[in-house]
């Protein structure tokens, strides 16, 4: 098989991860005899200093036109004080808007090799955590009208939190196609008791449940969510929400799981083409250094093997990979404890590589 992939190694520690998931993919493509062709281009800050924006139009062009895009990270202080409008982290929301990107997912999996670095208690640990968030990606209020105006000589802002019934019902279909792959389980989180948005979001998620009668549904406030995340998250196969919603419920997975370093996520579409990247930032504080954690960007390549190129043995493979490093006790300094090898980013890249077969 034959695959173009757009890379977006960004700013920061960006280049050094993913030059170690493209070490990782052309292995695979190796062993399983595919072809990969890589394109790369700029976006984010380093776009900036380029072409004094974040996101060319030849850039966003060529995410649109492969067959799928991998992504680094985005940002940094550098460019704190540019225009609002081609900050570093517009070019996300660009190419998310620009390829229809409105389905993230982001899983939150705890390695039994890292299980003692979550904070939660042994015990609710021990029970187990293994659960995806479905997050809305393109509407809500980080895509609603805003206003800043004054109202009787002080200051009022106003953002608008907008669902449209197409936009509800494409999510949910993501979340419950999803959950057949998993455990056939699906919460959906809202704010029905508050918000006419919610009201319209369970409206239609109950609907579109009757499609998928195998699929069993539950309906859960978005603070009870919150709560029930770090009280009982082995309850969670598949959690489905709105945008603002999903933003933080999902850092807050992210952070039960003992390390961001590890984590990737997924931004998907109507067609396969997908974007893939890791969930943690750009760290320019390490950047240069080779000491950053490349696995969570080496899971994000995983889930574009299974999720836009269909190839789940693949991804396997990758995945398979990750946990016997980890369990050959091989760290990057993020993750390092006693008793472990300490190793940098290019060698967890090449020590990961070895184990693809």
């Amino acid at each position: 098989m034959e695959k173009h992939i757009t890379l977006i190694k960004g700013d920061g520690i960006g280049p050094e991860i993913v030059n170690e998931a493209v070490k990782v993919l052309d292995k695979v493509a190796e062993c399983f005899h595919h072809t990969f062709h890589y394109q790369e281009v700029l976006a984010g800050g380093c776009a900036i200093d380029a072409y004094g924006t974040s996101l060319t139009q030849e850039a966003l062009d060529a995410c649109i036109h492969s067959d799928s895009v991998l992504l680094g990270a985005v940002g940094g202080p550098k460019w704190d004080q540019v225009d609002p409008s081609i900050r570093p982290e517009k070019a996300l929301l660009g190419i998310r808007k620009g390829m229809g990107l409105y389905a993230n997912l982001r899983p939150a999996k705890i390695l039994p090799q890292l299980a003692h670095t979550s904070p939660l208690r042994k015990e609710i640990v021990d029970q187990g955590i293994d659960f995806l968030v479905v997050r809305e990606l393109i509407g809500g209020v980080y895509f609603g009208e805003r206003n800043t105006y004054q109202e009787n000589d002080e200051w009022v802002a106003c953002d608008s939190m907008i669902y449209r019934e197409h936009e509800i019902r494409r999510i949910a279909h993501t979340a419950f196609q999803t959950a057949r792959k998993r455990n056939s389980r699906v919460i959906s989180v809202d704010k029905a008791n508050v918000l006419d948005s919610s009201r319209l979001w369970r409206k239609i998620v109950h609907e579109v449940a009757k499609e998928y009668p195998d699929v069993t549904l539950e309906d859960m406030l978005v603070d009870n969510s919150a709560m029930q995340i770090v009280k009982n998250p082995s309850q969670f196969d598949v959690i489905v929400t709105e945008n603002m919603f999903g933003d933080i419920l999902s850092d807050e997975a992210s952070m039960i799981t003992g390390s961001i370093g590890l984590i990737p996520s997924a931004s998907l579409g109507e067609s396969s083409v997908g974007m893939y990247e890791p969930i943690h930032g750009s760290a320019p504080d390490i950047a240069g250094q080779n000491i950053a954690n490349p696995i969570g960007t080496i899971l994000a390549a995983a889930m574009m093997l299974k999720y836009s190129f269909d190839m789940p043995k693949e991804s396997e493979c990758i995945e398979k990979a990750v946990n016997e490093v980890l369990s050959q006790g091989y760290r990057t300094a993020d993750i390092q404890e006693a008793g472990c090898t300490l190793i940098s980013c290019s060698q967890m890249g090449n020590q990961i590589t070895a184990q693809i077969q």
